[in-house]
């Protein structure tokens, strides 16, 4: 999946230009959209991933609600700017 891509510095040739031909190899070989789709387009969770959540986040809740009401629960800090 990895596609290594080289250029050699010719010996009258600037370093802009060294890069300007770097990007353009990176650009023709399609680096950069493949990357970005990998990025944005992952895999969806199977349904089982998707209910081992949904139960740990309910009890997690639950375990929050019962702190509060007993006033144990952890004081927040807080974040931004006071008005």
């Amino acid at each position: 999946m990895s596609t290594n891509i080289e250029i050699i510095r010719n010996p009258n040739e600037n370093s802009v230009g060294a890069l300007r031909r770097f990007s353009r190899k990176v650009q023709s070989a399609g680096i950069i959209p493949r990357m970005r789709g990998l990025r944005y387009s992952g895999r969806k969770q199977s349904s089982y991933k998707i209910k081992q959540k949904a139960l740990k986040r309910l009890v997690r809740t639950a375990h929050m609600a019962e702190l509060i009401k007993l006033g144990k629960a952890p004081v927040k800090a807080v974040r931004g700017h006071k008005k």
